[in-house]
This record gives C-alpha cells, structure tokens and sequence, in this order.
C-alpha cells in the first residue's frame, strides 16, 4: 500500500463519479422532492408514481456512490494512522480490502446502467434434442437459477412448466424478482450443453445434452408497449400437473400468439383464467420489448469498431462432468473447476465476467 495506490482508487471513485453522473442524480432528486411536496403532487396518480420510481433508482446509485467514498475514506484515515504508528498495520490491511471491494462492486454494478436492467427477470428454459437427457438438463438449470436467485434475496415463481414424459422438464418459465434481477441474467441467453455420464444409461455412457435459456425484462408501466387486438390470438386449457395429469377440471391456463412475430406465450400460475390472461400480456409485451432491445443491440454492435456477435441462440457454457470437471463460458474464457458449487446457484464469477467483458466491447 502506497500513496499512488490511493491515488489511483481515488481516481477510479472519481471517474465511476462521472460515468454514473452522480451530481445530475442528485440534482434531479432534489427537484423530485421538491415536486413531491409541491400541491396538487398527486392529482396526477400515474406521474407521481414514475416520479417517485424515478427518485428511487437514483438514491440506490447515490448511495452506493457515497458508501464506496466512506469507505475509501475510512482507510485512507486508517493509513495516516499507521503512518504515525497509531493503528496496527492488519487493520489497514481490513480497510484497504473492504475499500477494494466496494469499489470493484460499484464498478461491477456501473455496467447495469440501461433502462431495462432493474426489472425483474424473465427466464424460459427449453429442452433439447435427447428426449429425458435434456429434460433432466432443464430441471438441473432451473434448480440452479433458483439457487442463485435464493442467494441473491430474489423472489422466484413458477408460470408454466411442461413436465417430460416420466422424468424431467420440457420447458419452463420462471419469474425472477429482485434489484436489478434482469441485469444480472441478461447475458445467460443462448445455449446450455452439459456433458456426463448418464442416470439414465444402464450402460453408464458419456452423453452431451443441450438446452436453451431465454432471458428477457418483465416490464412495468413506466413502459409502453402497443399492441393491436387484432394481431393476436388466444387459447385457453386446463392447468397441467406433472406427468401431465390435469390439476383443474376449468380452463383457467392460456396461450396467447403474436400472429406477426410468431412469439408464443403459456401462463398457468394463477387459479383463474382472467389472472394467468393479464399475465400472459404481460410477458408478451416483455418479449416484444426484448426484441426491440435485441435490435438495438445489434446496431450498437453494428456501429462499433470492435464488432461482438451478438449471438442470442449460441451455445455460450459448457458443463462438462465428465470426463474431468469444468464449466466455462466461451463468450469470456472464464472457467471454473468446482462444479458442484455452480450448479448449487454461485453464478458470481460468471455474471460478472460476462457483464465486464460486455461492457468493454461496447465501449471499444
């Protein structure tokens, strides 16, 4: 630990200042709270609202800002003690290592900075080709999304699950809730391919299944997404339980169609027709958003000198058990050899790498 050592953190805190604009922040929260107090603040239900969600997306950046400042603080006071032989050296050592995290985690954190990445998260996973292999794949992931939500504070609810024939899942679709849920899972869109030796094979084989994991925002008000009656279509069913027994005996699950972009959405999580419709909407115009996302994407990536597929289908991890143990992405090389913790939901170092490798091609 040195004064360059300070002053480099202390420059990177100033410069995460700036990209995360933390004097308009709080500008912009001091004139929301003064429109809040203003007469009349409420006539408006709808714009208070938003303005009230607007103030509160900023506190959070401010005060994760102002947290990273104290706690960089906090050392550098520390230091000066020790300097002076008045505080012993393993407590700067304490304060240097929080300080270093904190700011690795608003840096981290900085990379969540579109307009989509708060909101809860979408999460559909489908089998592949393989038939029980890839149905006990997808039951294998969703147990491992849930275990990262669970660790994060996230709340999970099932909407529709399509159970396999005997064992596993054919598809399911999870609802993740929780700061910045999206931002956090955006980037496990595209392919899953897991290697083992089967359960399932009296033989004891290697087999290679797949499945692919869809991510999109579950959008809120505050976004408006049109869609003509006209072009969709809707269909109503019984609830189905696993192995497909009916669980219902009315048609309380829907499916609705988007004729023009053929985007097909099942929602069953309700016990009545009109809540699982409302639902259903919902996520539709989730799907229809992410796509106007997706294309933006694709023109940024177009536009930028160091040109990222983007590649929404890819296979983009491999599981590998067998014939040794690793799981890496190959978006960003990260790989790690302790796969059981993985599948137990600690999807950090993947997140993370992801979200930073991304971050800098964009900025390239």
């Amino acid at each position: 630990m040195t004064i360059e050592r300070i002053k480099e953190m202390r420059g990177q805190v100033q410069e995460l200042s700036h990209y995360l604009q933390i004097k308009d922040k709080e500008q912009q929260v001091a004139n929301n709270q003064q429109l809040s107090t203003a007469p009349g603040f409420w006539d408006d239900n709808d714009r208070a609202t938003q303005i009230l969600k607007e103030t509160k997306g900023f506190e959070y950046w401010i005060n994760l800002y102002q947290t990273t400042v104290q706690k960089l603080e906090d050392f550098v006071i520390l230091f000066e003690f020790w300097k002076d032989g008045e505080a012993e050296e393993k407590e700067v050592i304490a304060a240097y290592e929080q300080a270093k995290i904190t700011i690795d985690d608003l840096e981290f954190k900085s990379t969540l900075s579109a307009e989509e990445d708060e909101l809860p998260a979408i999460v559909m996973i489908n089998s592949g080709a393989g038939g029980t292999e890839s149905q006990d794949w997808v039951e294998m992931l969703l147990r491992m999304y849930k275990m990262y939500a669970d660790k994060q504070g996230f709340s999970t609810q099932e909407i529709d699950t399509q159970w396999g024939d005997g064992a596993g899942i054919k598809q399911v679709t999870i609802e993740i809730s929780g700061s910045f849920a999206y931002g956090l899972l955006k980037g496990e869109n595209g392919v899953h391919r897991l290697v083992r030796i089967s359960p399932f094979d009296s033989a004891n084989r290697r087999h290679t299944s797949f499945a692919s994991v869809t991510v999109y925002p579950l959008i809120d008000d505050s976004i408006e997404i049109e869609i003509n009656p006209a072009d969709i279509e809707w269909d109503f069913f019984r609830s189905g339980g696993k192995g497909g027994q009916n669980v219902n005996k009315v048609e309380t699950a829907v499916r609705v169609r988007h004729l023009p972009s053929g985007i097909v959405v099942e929602c069953q999580q309700s016990r009545t027709q009109g809540e699982n419709r409302a639902k259903a909407l919902k996520m539709l115009k989730s799907r229809l958003y992410e796509e106007e996302i997706r294309k933006r994407e694709e023109i940024k990536m177009a536009n930028n000198s160091q040109k990222k597929k983007i590649e929404w289908g890819s296979q983009i991890r491999s599981y590998v058990f067998h014939p040794y143990k690793m799981i890496k992405d190959h978006r960003t090389d990260f790989e790690v050899n302790q796969t059981q913790s993985v599948m137990d939901g600690e999807l950090e170092g993947f997140i993370k790498s992801f979200l930073m490798w991304n971050n800098a091609a964009e900025n390239n």
